[in-house]
């Protein structure tokens, strides 16, 4: 067998490894001889010198060896076997509760023994309970381990000593020819691709005894490093190759004479920003193109994303094509509607809604007008994804809030314009800023665009952190606010596991609220209203014909209220930090100065704490982005079963920055210098991960 080829065979090939042992490994994503190098030590043990008994401390691991002095069994609440060791510095007792006969009678007095585990502290003395053993010869010297034990993750029924005893088994395979160098000299753009890979390899499972232990624990190795940069790499090759992929279809050239366009803008009650203006410039030249646009906007609440995506559907639609705009949630999806239907119906564009609840005949009606083409633009929500929906000729298709979608209904949506070969642009957008180093590895196979500037007239929110004990404070100042003629926002976070419990504790705090604040006209909106009156509600907070508006998380997205300036969210420890962010920008909308109370019920945790204070000190989407990145982690953060987030075997986003950071350049170069080694670096890494057919 060619060496390359002995690292792909499946596990099954290696000494000890049945059926059952197989299964069990599949479960820790263990199938070929290769993921075995990739299944990286979790912690170490120090097995390399052996420790005086007389030094020994509670709560650290090591290695020790004496004679047994005295061994008995004690019978207390449980029966245990209690050997008493000494090497002359010390002494110590090793506890077993689950011994045989024969056990006992081999850990006799007078023999030698040399065995590791924890050390406790024992009702007499220090003891290790259970610890590996092995008896020794009374004379003669037997060496130490002459490397550091590594401690896998494992799975039920996979025992340590069995994990390396493979380990060992891939390990003697391995070398520069069954594992070659993938990466070109000029592919290495940080000093962390300089360890060679079987080094890197090797080191991280067998540390020398001098080995930086700490480094390795926190995952700071040079070695370590090593492997995170190309499995990044890796990564960004393939959301390359997804993305040339695309390129090859080809996609209406959507271009007009822009008098529709200048239309719109004329009749818009504001000017746009400079960031609204630079990002409409990067959306018109990429549709120009016979090729699909693939672009993120992602821009801060409040930031005039709306207006972007209306004047690329205008775009669409005057250079004689249907676009299409999605919305995850029946409330949004609306919101979009009446806004596109107030702006483009003038200029003559005939707007369309399509969502789950619309009855069967006005969902007949839309969808005949949609496949004969009468409809210009569609807004819905994910009802625009069924079979049934056909379009006369889908040239652009717009995804708002992307993160509540998985990657493959955006490409479902995609596929809906699919004549042969030609596939609809694509604009992607969202309210949930991305850190940059999350959005270059998440959305590689998309051009990331930022709307990174307020519009004129939008006032910076001033946040507070109080207890609910403060409750009747926060009452008081309400009915302040509301005596000056300002409207609020009351938000129920209860995460309850039901929407019907959930919807009682608003009705609950609504009725509460109006008990202690007879004068103010306080209204509720909850999941479980009808689309109907929740609309109701709704505009009459917008006509200020109530005072208040008690809801639950509903709100989270959409609604404009300028006259709003004080929102109240309750248990905000709940949420995370882009959800209560994407809360506070409801308010903050007008000419006043506006304020967010985020009240908590104590003890906070340490995580908790760290939200909130985030919150009070910043109004920065960008900024809060990344601090949640730092506190929760990427997939949290994303939602990583939506985005198909790969799950990184040993890099890390949020260590793994500095590496990130070069990945665009390194991938582009070696797909250009040696595009067979980049193919081999995706297969190596995510072989059986990735189906590039189906994306």
């Amino acid at each position: 067998m060619v060496a390359g080829e002995l690292l792909s065979q499946p596990v099954t090939a290696l000494k000890g490894v049945g059926g059952k042992v197989a299964e069990r490994l599949t479960k820790i994503g263990i199938q070929q001889v290769q993921d075995l190098l990739f299944h990286l030590p979790l912690r170490y043990q120090d097995r390399t010198r052996l420790m005086p008994l007389g030094s020994l401390r509670p709560q650290q691991e090591a290695l020790v060896e004496g004679t047994i002095q005295l061994s008995q069994v004690k019978f207390g609440r449980r029966r245990s076997l209690l050997c008493h060791v000494s090497d002359g510095t010390g002494a110590i007792i090793l506890r077993f509760f689950h011994f045989s006969k024969a056990q006992q009678q081999q850990l006799a007095k007078g023999r030698r023994i040399r065995c590791f585990g924890e050390i406790r502290n024992g009702p007499s003395s220090l003891e290790i309970v259970h610890p590996e053993y092995q008896l020794l010869a009374t004379e003669g010297i037997v060496p130490v381990d002459n490397e550091m034990t590594p401690i896998y993750p494992t799975t039920e029924g996979l025992h340590q000593l069995s994990l390396r005893k493979l380990m060992k088994q891939a390990l003697a395979i391995l070398d520069q020819d069954s594992m070659p160098e993938l990466l070109t000299e000029s592919s290495r753009l940080h000093q962390a691709a300089e360890f060679s890979l079987v080094d890197a390899l090797k080191y991280v499972h067998q540390p020398p005894p001098d080995a930086a232990v700490d480094q390795l624990l926190e995952r700071k190795h040079p070695a370590q490093k090593r492997l995170a940069y190309e499995e990044l790499l890796a990564q960004q090759l393939t959301m390359k190759k997804l993305r040339a992929q695309t390129q090859h279809h080809t996609a209406p050239v959507l271009k007009s004479d822009s008098k529709q366009r200048q239309q719109l803008l004329s009749a818009l009650p504001f000017p746009l920003t400079a960031a609204q203006d630079r990002v409409i410039k990067e959306i018109l030249d990429d549709v120009a193109e016979a090729h699909p646009m693939q672009r993120l906007v992602q821009g801060d609440v409040g930031s005039g994303k709306t207006v972007v995506a209306a004047l690329a559907a205008v775009e669409a639609v005057a250079a004689g094509c249907q676009a299409v705009m999605m919305a995850p949630t029946e409330l949004l999806a609306e919101q979009h509607y009446r806004t596109f239907d107030n702006w483009l119906t003038p200029l003559g564009i005939r707007v369309g809604w399509c969502a789950g609840k619309q009855t069967a005949a006005e969902r007949k009606q839309v969808l005949a007008e949609l496949q004969s083409g009468d409809i210009k633009v569609a807004v819905g929500t994910h009802a625009l994804f069924q079979d049934e929906v056909l379009f006369n000729n889908l040239g652009l298709v717009i995804i708002d809030e992307q993160h509540r979608f998985g990657v493959h209904q955006r490409l479902a949506l995609r596929d809906k314009g699919r004549e042969t070969d030609s596939l609809p642009h694509q604009l992607v957008m969202t309210a949930t800023p991305i850190p940059r180093t999350l959005a270059m590895t998440a959305y590689a196979d998309l051009n990331v665009s930022v709307i990174d500037e307020m519009p004129p007239g939008r006032t910076p929110v001033s946040t507070v952190v109080l207890p609910d004990s403060r409750r009747q404070d926060v009452i008081d100042r309400v009915h302040h606010a509301c005596q000056q003629q300002r409207q609020v926002y009351w938000v129920c976070t209860l995460i309850e596991e039901s929407e019907h419990l959930q919807c009682q504790a608003a009705e609950d705090t609504a009725t509460a609220l109006q008990d202690s604040l007879p004068d103010l006209k306080i209204g509720l909106v909850h999941g479980r209203m009808k689309a109907a009156d929740k609309e109701r509600v709704m505009q009459a907070f917008k006509a200020a014909e109530l005072d208040m508006l008690v809801a639950t998380t509903v709100i989270e997205v959409g609604v404009d209220v300028p006259n709003a300036s004080l929102m109240v969210i309750e248990n905000a420890e709940r949420l995370g930090l882009a959800q209560l962010h994407q809360l506070r920008g409801r308010v903050g909308r007008g000419q006043v100065e506006s304020h967010c109370v985020l009240m908590y019920h104590p003890p906070l945790s340490e995580n908790g704490q760290a939200r909130l204070s985030c919150l009070r000190e910043t109004n920065d989407g960008f900024k809060i982005a990344q601090r949640d990145l730092e506190i929760r982690g990427p997939g949290e953060v994303l939602g990583t079963r939506q985005t198909g987030l790969p799950q990184f075997r040993v890099a890390d986003l949020v260590e793994d920055q500095a590496l990130l950071a070069v990945m665009d350049r390194a991938s582009r170069v070696l797909l250009k210098q040696a595009p067979r080694q980049a193919d081999a670096l995706i297969t190596r890494w995510f072989a059986h991960k990735i189906n590039f057919g189906n994306v």
